[in-house]
């Protein structure tokens, strides 16, 4: 299975995804290139700029994909 096949499996189970939880947990280094493969196939994605806490308790942005 192709990263972007197993993107667009997690993304169609309801699911979002953030690069971080796409190293973790999709094994997806490179999201960004992924995201602009599956939406070239007319894949429908949303994206949401959240806000979250690092890892040294400073807050940051980063963007969440979900399915339309």
């Amino acid at each position: 299975m192709s990263q972007a096949q197993r993107l667009k499996e997690h993304l169609d189970k309801g699911y979002s995804v953030t690069r971080l939880s796409a190293l973790t947990e999709l094994g997806i280094f490179e999201l960004a290139s992924r995201i602009g493969e599956i939406e070239k196939e007319d894949y429908p994605i949303t994206r949401k700029r959240i806000t979250v806490n690092n890892r040294f308790g400073e807050t940051t942005n980063v963007m969440k994909y979900t399915k339309q």
